[in-house]
């Protein structure tokens, strides 16, 4: 199939942090199919997204290393892009949620969610905006923020705050960069199937309380949120800057 040229990659090298699994292989898949190299970057093995990124005739180079670990991590994204030439978009999926009472959450809990989260998410993004402006090229950030960027949830107050944070930083970031040519926006998936999500899908009464509210009537999968990246990595969306696209199946028109 011959993708349009507003929607194609083709030629673009784009990193994806936590592709091994879930949403970011879904990404990583629709980054395929639209023509572009994947990146992919994360401390887990990732053999099943490159057979999948391969099938779909692109190219997939994996990248090890601790995202939590911050100035390894950008010391990495140097290293890729000497390696393999400039990169021209970074998405910022890598997190992690852990679930507790707030009465009950650790000091540890909370530091390690906000540190991959937002921390880690907020200064790749850094290194990757300094390679471009140094070598006056255009690029594109992707987020990947949440519906609890929105909303509060329950039992799961670092993962709040830190995707509350990846909005506003993905607003912040719109506000200084887009001048320079670098859009950076995000999407904010709903209740998809994943890893994290597993233990929600698992809990019958919890589970059909969250289809109940879904007007669309069905979890999303991770491609769901691959497609809707994709259109914030290409040229179709050359004047977006700072927008959070909801990918939830109508959750918050509800």
């Amino acid at each position: 199939m011959t993708v349009p040229a507003a929607f194609s990659l083709a030629g673009r090298r784009i990193v994806v942090t936590g592709a091994n699994t879930g949403i970011g292989q879904g990404i990583a898949v629709s980054i395929a199919r639209a023509g572009g190299t994947v990146i992919g970057v994360g401390r887990s093995p990732m053999d099943g997204t490159a057979a999948m990124v391969e099938a779909e005739g692109a190219g997939f180079h994996p990248v090890r290393c601790d995202l939590s670990d911050v100035p390894g991590a950008c010391a990495r994204l140097d290293a890729v892009w000497a390696e393999l030439g400039p990169v021209d978009g970074l998405v910022n999926n890598a997190g992690i949620i852990r679930r507790a009472d707030a009465l009950d959450l650790t000091q540890a809990d909370w530091d390690e969610v906000m540190d991959l989260n937002l921390k880690a998410l907020f200064f790749l993004s850094q290194a990757f905006a300094r390679r471009l402006v140094a070598e006056g090229r255009p690029g594109r950030i992707v987020n990947v923020a949440s519906l609890l960027s929105f909303q509060g949830g329950i039992r799961v107050a670092s993962y709040t705050a830190s995707k509350h944070g990846v909005l506003g930083i993905t607003r912040l970031l719109a506000c200084e960069w887009a001048a320079r040519g670098i859009n950076v926006n995000a999407v904010a998936p709903g209740y998809v199937e994943t890893n994290n999500t597993q233990a929600l899908r698992a809990d019958p009464g919890r589970s059909a309380a969250i289809l109940e509210r879904i007007p669309a009537g069905r979890w999303g999968v991770p491609e769901d949120i691959g497609d809707a990246a994709v259109f914030l990595l290409a040229p179709a969306s050359n004047y977006v800057h700072g927008a959070v696209i909801p990918v939830d199946g109508g959750w918050l028109a509800r």
